[in-house]
């Protein structure tokens, strides 16, 4: 078995080589067309009519007795979440590069991502049939951008230069001999693959079905298997379908242990249904397979199954890029509000970094996107998905904020009765990127253990929106002192004061607005080096470096989001196409002071107390706990 994912920068032809290999294998009889709508792996209407993969898709087929569990991804930086997703599914993976575009930003950006998370690879430069196609100049490039230890198996010499350089062994015939055998050169160069150290390069058309044997052998002879284990149960979600029969079904990639129907796997919850990559009804998922799990509704993606230290690498939700743009999206036909929120909700679900937010007085909808092509995708889907026509309205960047000075923030819950529950919180500010840190000194006898886990449980929302309605981040928070009643505390009073207290020491410490900073690598012709220089400074931007890369100029910068949210098409209209940049969230700076952004409370104002109780004791519509939905 092999689990694979098929990656490159949008455009290189990944999507047609995943339906040569289907053909290859003998999956599907013919290969299907991005350009006309056909391809196997793009089944949603949106992909079919834009030509482009919007979501991660698994296929299975066989190949020389090995069966392929290959998932295919969007190119589109605005995808990004996918290709995030897929990687925790993954052994190996496949990077397509263009012979004649060669290395992109957006191939930099996924090779490094996987080599930091030690997932081996095999290279295909595709397109080799193009007028302008060089495949020595790619790789020439591979090598200089990449790593110098991308290898065509062919190149014998440049193969021995490389295993040699790794492997001790082989260093000491060699010297020894003046040579190493093929079979053993071959050999220790598969084991340096499989373990991520060194990447083969091959080369063909996926559009004339050139080399695409050649690359199906590669990933049996590189790409590593599966371990697969019994001894434990660990697996994770890394997506979320909707099937017309079953409903919701969770994409789970089993590291450990088995899965089988009826199995318990949340209190209440029993798997009704097993399907492996194929599509096809199963009784059982076993270690190493990649299959969709149904009845479990608490699967959310993210959610690991078992054991989460047999993971090979670390689930970080948003770690390849998040959404830094919130819009408001607003139903044509007004009676279709509630509709609306119902398919965002769902969506949402299908991806957690659109975080849907619903204001209840108003009836708001909002989404975090990636950008315009991700705004437009998604507009599409809910009218093609659930026929509802909408529009977004104007962007906004996606804010956060933290306390300005230290302050005491307090919650006297004790009337109306019967409740009792009393807390003081010392807020300070925490350095940029440290996120919350929180501790007690509270004895058990003044606050009851149980009663100081609610505390913890309620932070999270205490912290959804702060005085300016942002996220709050970058706190160090202390409970210092408090106090119960043994007649009088309600099993929830504790969750209650927790938002008010944390409210009244962020109002009496002030607001600090923080706004996203994207570290930007642009790739430049030399004569527009100047021209993006002096762009920079006027985005309020910084320049952190710039380094001549063969023909072209990579400059690094450091630049508010707000200031270069259309910047990417203003660059390649200026150049004619020939520049290109990628971005990714560098982190949080204090905004300045000119800059002022609010937004909506989504929920009753912990400080209007008269009205936040009523809606804490259900007299009020909506409640005091579930803010964004």
């Amino acid at each position: 078995m092999r689990n694979i994912g098929i990656f490159a920068h949008v455009d290189a032809g990944k999507t047609t080589l995943t339906e040569q290999m289907l053909k290859v294998t003998g999956a599907i009889r013919t290969a299907g067309s991005v350009d006309q709508g056909t391809a196997h792996t793009d089944d949603l209407p949106v992909e079919q009519r834009r030509g482009i993969s919007v979501r991660a898709s698994v296929v299975a087929m066989e190949w020389k007795g090995v069966t392929l569990h290959l998932i295919d991804t969007p190119g589109h930086v605005d995808f990004v979440s996918e290709i995030e997703r897929a990687s925790w599914a993954l052994d190996g993976a496949v990077l397509v590069l263009s012979a004649v575009e060669g290395v992109q930003p957006q191939t930099e950006l996924l090779f490094h991502t996987f080599q930091r998370q030690k997932i081996p690879m095999v290279l295909f430069i595709n397109k080799t049939d193009r007028i302008g196609a060089d495949v020595a100049r790619v790789l020439q490039e591979i090598q200089d951008l990449l790593s110098a230890n991308a290898v065509c198996p062919e190149d014998e010499e440049r193969l021995l230069d490389v295993v040699s350089s790794l492997d001790d062994a082989v260093m000491e015939t060699w010297l020894e001999e003046g040579t190493v055998p093929a079979t053993v050169l071959l050999e220790r160069f598969c084991k340096l693959s499989s373990a991520g150290k060194v990447y083969p390069v091959l080369s063909g058309s996926a559009l004339k079905g050139i080399g695409t044997e050649a690359l199906l052998d590669a990933v049996i002879r590189y790409l590593p298997e599966p371990v697969q284990t019994q001894d434990q149960l660990c697996g994770i979600v890394f997506a979320i379908e909707q099937d017309p029969t079953l409903g919701r079904g969770a994409w789970v990639r089993l590291f450990a242990g088995q899965l089988e129907n009826r199995q318990a796997l949340a209190e209440g919850q029993k798997i009704s249904q097993i399907r492996d990559a194929s599509g096809k009804d199963q009784g059982r998922l076993e270690a190493g397979a990649i299959g969709v799990v149904y009845g479990v509704s608490s699967l959310q993606i993210g959610t690991v199954i078992g054991a989460s230290e047999l993971l090979p690498r670390r689930v970080d939700l948003g770690s390849m890029g998040e959404p830094l743009i919130s819009v408001q999206v607003v139903p044509e036909d007004p009676e279709q509000k509630e509709s609306l929120r119902k398919a965002c909700q769902m969506l949402s679900m299908e991806d957690p970094l659109l975080r849907m937010s619903w204001v209840r007085q108003t009836g708001e909808i909002h989404l975090q996107v990636m950008g315009r092509i991700h705004q437009e995708v998604l507009a599409e889907i809910l009218e093609t998905r659930f026929g509802i026509k909408a529009r977004f309205e104007q962007p906004t960047v996606v804010y956060k904020e933290t306390i300005a000075s230290a302050a005491i923030g307090t919650a006297v819950y004790t009337m109306p009765k019967p409740c009792w529950a009393i807390l003081h919180f010392q807020i300070e500010p925490g350095e940029r990127g440290s996120g919350i840190v929180y501790r007690s000194e509270v004895g058990f006898r003044e606050i009851p253990e149980r009663y100081q886990h609610q505390v913890e449980q309620a932070l999270p929302i205490a912290l959804q929106q702060g005085r300016m309605g942002w996220e709050v981040t970058d706190l160090k928070i202390t409970l210092v002192d408090g106090g119960y009643h043994h007649i009088h505390t309600h099993p929830l009073d504790f969750i209650v004061a927790t938002p008010w207290a944390i409210q009244d020491g962020l109002e009496k410490g002030g607001s600090q607005l923080l706004e996203p900073v994207l570290e930007i690598r642009f790739y430049l012709p030399e004569e527009f080096v100047g021209r993006v220089m002096s762009d920079v400074s006027a985005m309020r931007g910084t320049v952190l470096e710039t380094k001549v890369e063969g023909k072209r100029t990579v400059l690094t910068a450091q630049v508010p989001a707000a200031t270069c949210m259309e910047y990417s098409e203003q660059l390649k209209s200026l150049s004619g196409g020939r520049a290109d940049m990628t971005a990714h969230l560098w982190g949080y700076q204090n905004a300045p002071e000119d800059v002022q952004a609010r937004r909506t409370r989504l929920s009753v104002d912990p400080l209007d107390t008269s009205k936040y109780i009523l809606a804490a004791r259900s007299a009020l519509e909506g409640g005091i706990f579930n803010l964004a939905t």
